[in-house]
C-alpha cells in the first residue's frame, strides 16, 4: 500500500472515531428546541386559522417551512428515519399540540368563540411573529 493510501485509510479512520460520538450523543428530537418551535408556532396558526373566520392558511408558505425544517435537521445529523419517527411518534404530537393549546389558553382562547381567536392572531400579526407568518387575512 502506498504512502498515500496509507494516510488516506487513516484521515477516514480518524474522521469516522470522530464523528460517531457526536451522533451518539445527539438529543432526541422531540428535545430539538428550534424544530419544536416551529412544530408549535405551526399548530398554534392552524388552530387560528379553523376557529376564525377572518383567517386563512398560507398553505404554499407552510409547505416550503416545512422542508426547511426536515434540512435543518438533516444538517444536524438527523436521519430521515429519526425524522419520520419523531412526525409518525403519537406521543410528540400530543405534546407539542398540549403546549400549542396552552399558549392559546393563556392569550385567552375560549373554546366555542371564533373572536377569540381572530383576537390572537390580530396580537400575532402585530407582534409579527413566526406564528403570523403562517397566516393571511381573507
Amino acid at each position: 500500500m502506498s504512502v498515500m493510501k496509507t494516510l488516506f485509510a487513516a484521515a477516514v479512520a480518524a474522521s469516522t472515531l470522530v464523528a460517531v460520538p457526536a451522533f451518539a450523543q445527539q438529543a432526541p428530537l422531540s428535545q430539538e428546541k428550534y424544530i419544536n418551535d416551529r412544530l408549535i408556532a405551526a399548530r398554534i396558526a392552524d388552530r387560528v386559522r379553523r376557529e376564525c373566520p377572518t383567517y386563512g392558511a398560507r398553505m404554499v408558505y407552510a409547505w416550503g417551512q416545512a422542508r426547511a425544517l426536515k434540512r435543518y435537521a438533516l444538517g444536524k445529523g438527523y436521519s430521515e428515519a429519526q425524522i419520520d419517527a419523531f412526525l409518525d411518534s403519537k406521543e410528540d404530537k400530543k405534546r407539542i399540540y398540549a403546549v400549542a393549546e396552552d399558549y392559546l389558553k393563556r392569550k385567552g382562547a375560549k373554546k366555542g368563540d371564533a373572536q377569540s381567536f381572530c383576537a390572537i392572531g390580530d396580537q400575532e400579526f402585530a407582534s409579527k411573529s413566526y406564528i403570523a407568518t403562517f397566516l393571511v387575512k381573507k
